[in-house]
């Protein structure tokens, strides 16, 4: 009986070191290595060289002197002197033993410079402020500022939209008047004509200035005779205006930027149809004819 219970129990304890072993068998293979975590984690940097530490503790103007604030170092001969040297001992220390660096010449000092300060270098800031041009400071806004800027000639939004849709209008009620039966490049020089005048100091400096100039004179005493011979001004062939149109809002697009249209020469300020001989033609250099118009330049 006392036998049977001991073969019993080493049994027991047989299979509990078996169960034992293949736990501590499946926890070693199954469990993540860590020889690459631990080897990492004794990695350190590099220490800092003690003289490349000594220099940096030095203020960039100068070991003996209190550094000011980044940009109130006047930039002088002794103080570019004692940047270049700074760098030059800054480079001269081989932190990873690959040997000496390149000299420190002008491409590379106006590379410092252009990355702007590195921390507190108020040497760099320095050059900056003196490569820089200096801010003009601006005026407050008050009611004598806004009053001068409006005498100026400020016109609101809505007002210089109207004033651009009447230029345009005006334009196109010309072309149509004056040349709805020309070419395209019959129709562009007239234009440029009027464009011209506008440039002119000798015309009105708007469009529909220029285009209705003396109309209010009396009959046939404008520079345009459409606008001043009594007749209605409402186009009657559709396609005929819808094509000046197209071409008024063009070229009025270029007058506002203020592009040369190229149609005629600049000084080109007069015309007439080929049926006419105006007295003034005689005292004009003719400098073109396109369809049955003759453009001409003053003297």
């Amino acid at each position: 009986m006392t036998k049977s219970w001991q073969q019993k129990a080493v049994r027991a304890v047989s299979h509990v070191l078996t169960l034992g072993a293949v736990a501590l068998v499946l926890f070693v293979t199954l469990a993540p290595a860590h020889a690459q975590t631990l080897q990492l984690a004794l990695v350190t940097p590099l220490p800092v060289p003690e003289d490349l530490a000594a220099v940096r503790a030095q203020p960039a103007i100068g070991p003996t002197l209190v550094p000011l604030a980044p940009g109130e170092q006047a930039l002088t001969p002794a103080l570019l002197a004692n940047y270049v040297q700074r760098q030059k001992e800054l480079r001269a220390v081989d932190v990873l033993g690959i040997g000496p660096q390149g000299a420190l010449n002008t491409d590379v000092l106006m590379g410092y410079i252009a990355r702007g300060p590195m921390g507190g270098n108020s040497a760099v800031s320095a050059i900056a402020s003196f490569t820089s041009a200096p801010v003009t400071p601006q005026p407050a806004l008050n009611t004598t500022s806004l009053a001068a800027y409006i005498d100026a000639g400020y016109q609101p939004t809505g007002r210089r939209i109207e004033q651009a849709n009447a230029e345009r209008d005006c334009l196109a009620q010309a072309i149509y008047h004056e040349a709805r039966g020309e070419s395209a490049a019959g129709q562009l020089a007239v234009a440029n004509v009027i464009v011209n005048r506008a440039r002119s100091s000798k015309f009105p400096s708007t469009l529909c200035g220029v285009i209705y100039q003396n109309a209010d004179k009396g009959r046939y005493r404008c520079q345009f005779t459409f606008a001043c011979d009594g007749r209605t001004d409402a186009p009657g062939e559709r396609r005929a205006w819808a094509r000046s149109a197209a071409l008024a809002q063009t070229v009025y697009a270029e007058f506002a930027k203020g592009e040369t249209l190229g149609a005629v020469p600049r000084s080109t300020l007069y015309y007439h149809t080929t049926n006419v001989r105006p007295n003034w033609a005689n005292t004009y250099n003719a400098v073109a004819q396109i369809g049955s118009h003759i453009f001409y330049s003053p003297n």
